[in-house]
């Protein structure tokens, strides 16, 4: 499996208990759908090795308890502190307006009038506001992404439009002039 091919599920964080059973932590808005495990892909030293799951239960809202099939000292402390991954195509597909950061790459970002807004580059959600990173005539720019702004999610032509505030754009292509 290839690192591409998937996306980050969450991280191994720590041991739990004596049975060899560990913590993963997950980076999901819906921890519901990842009660019923079968394997994960844990990233160990860049390639994805998949581990199959024993049992797993809820240790928190968003952290399950998991015991891997025919787990060893070895292979828990092989998993500790690593990320891991699930392939794309567990995905479930999204409709209408919404959509999974890694599928909108390169999707172009229009106005509410199909001005050009800029291609988007990234999607940084480590912030408390996620945004869009876009390139538009050479420069960096940066659109909140906000729900209520989003008009439509065109899959076909890969393109977002958006209802913008005004002077928005202005902001990282237009020169500010220094006060007098």
């Amino acid at each position: 499996m290839k690192k591409e091919d998937c996306y980050l599920l969450g991280k191994i964080t720590r041991r739990h208990g004596l049975a060899g059973n560990v913590i993963l932590k997950l980076d999901t808005d819906q921890p519901e759908l990842y009660k019923k495990l079968d394997s994960i892909f844990v990233e160990i030293n860049g390639l994805l090795v998949p581990f199959f799951l024993e049992k797993s239960s809820w240790s928190k809202l968003d952290a399950l308890n998991i015991a891997f099939k025919n787990s060893s000292e070895a292979l828990v402390d092989q998993s500790l502190g690593k990320s891991v991954f699930l392939p794309l195509t567990s995905l479930p597909k999204l409709t209408g307006n919404q959509f999974y950061y890694h599928e909108i790459i390169g999707y172009e970002i229009l106005d509410e009038n199909d001005n050009h807004c800029g291609v988007i580059r990234s999607v940084n959600d480590q912030t408390a506001q996620n945004y869009f990173v876009t390139n538009l005539d050479g420069k960096e720019v940066v659109i909140p992404i906000i729900k209520d702004w989003i008009i439509e999610v065109n899959r076909d032509d890969q393109f977002i439009k958006m209802q913008l505030p005004e002077g928005l754009i202005d902001v990282f292509l237009v020169p500010s002039k220094k006060d007098e």
